[in-house]
């Protein structure tokens, strides 16, 4: 049933499911899906009310797939577990992964590819691409504090670039999750962030020669934006002791939202703050009770004392 897109399936339950918040350039939104209405968004700003409820009888549902700005139910209605923090069953991310970029399952991709440097903390930085089309859309996703673009060009030289940088310069093309919380507590200031980035800009331009040469070369422009996530705020947001495990049925969840960085979302609340990786969200057919509406019966959401993250292993030889 997979091996084929369909519009029709039993996700159709005519409910408005969750799918998370996603970036625009103006900022972060709250964004739903209903099978007949389609996707509406919200805007999340820095100082607003969050405030979510799960009913006592809802269950979490795949996602489905996405097409370019549809969504596709997912024929199975799969039910989630509510710890997952990725939104579709097995089954529909792998049908995703047949046509994704990142995979190289689309290398005759024809439009313009940018080559990126994106900057998380001290000493952790990496390497990417993304659609040209999107500006720096992918690097808000990521919550990339900061970054500069390397160069444009075709998808196939914008990869190659990305190949080289990272055997030459020993750079990544990915940064893990509890790397990135750890060290946007520990941020310098915004100029010691660009002079990291350009440094290493420079380091990457130095290897023109190996680089592809339809890869157009942009300038070090480095773009900031720990003001945008919330992370410039004097004083800064204090690092949570603790974070939201799962949104389970007859659950609430409630607080001030004090920063945004990519998928994740920092809350005050009367406990203290919080962080809310919103992916555990997508799904769930959430409520959006007002100030004191929270159904009589709901309870907290599940939380458990944030995970630091692994130190780095040593080599063995």
């Amino acid at each position: 049933m997979h091996g084929r897109l369909s519009v029709v399936g039993p996700t159709v339950d005519g409910m408005w499911r969750s799918t998370g918040t996603r970036w625009r350039e103006e900022g972060a939104h709250w964004t739903w899906w209903h099978p007949s209405h389609g996707v509406r968004a919200s805007p999340l700003p820095l100082g607003s009310a969050l405030r979510l409820s799960v009913d006592g009888s809802a269950a979490r549902r795949c996602a489905g797939v996405r097409r370019a700005d549809r969504t596709i139910p997912c024929p199975d209605a799969a039910d989630l577990p509510p710890g997952a923090r990725r939104d579709q069953c097995e089954p529909c991310a792998a049908l995703d992964r047949r046509s994704s970029v990142a995979t190289d399952t689309v290398p005759d991709d024809g439009r313009p590819y940018r080559v990126y440097l994106a900057y998380f903390g001290p000493g952790l930085l990496k390497v990417g691409i993304t659609a040209a089309a999107r500006g720096r859309v992918r690097l808000l996703e990521q919550a990339a504090v900061c970054f500069a673009f390397l160069g444009e060009g075709p998808l196939m030289a914008a990869r190659r670039t990305e190949s080289v940088l990272g055997s030459a310069l020993d750079v990544p093309d990915r940064v893990r999750d509890p790397a990135k919380r750890a060290a946007r507590h520990r941020l310098p200031d915004a100029a010691a962030r660009a002079a990291e980035v350009a440094a290493l800009h420079a380091r990457a331009a130095s290897l023109r020669d190996r680089l592809p040469e339809s890869l157009a070369p942009a300038p070090p422009h480095c773009v900031d934006h720990a003001e945008v996530f919330g992370l410039a705020a004097d004083p800064p947001p204090p690092p949570p002791a603790a974070e939201v495990t799962a949104l389970v049925p007859g659950c609430a969840l409630a607080g001030t939202v004090r920063a945004v960085a990519g998928h994740d979302v920092y809350l005050d609340t009367p406990g203290g703050p919080l962080l809310f990786d919103t992916r555990l969200a997508a799904g769930w057919p959430l409520r959006r009770p007002g100030p004191g509406r929270e159904p009589a019966d709901a309870r907290a959401a599940p939380t458990a004392p944030l995970r630091s993250p692994a130190p780095p292993q040593e080599a063995l030889f």
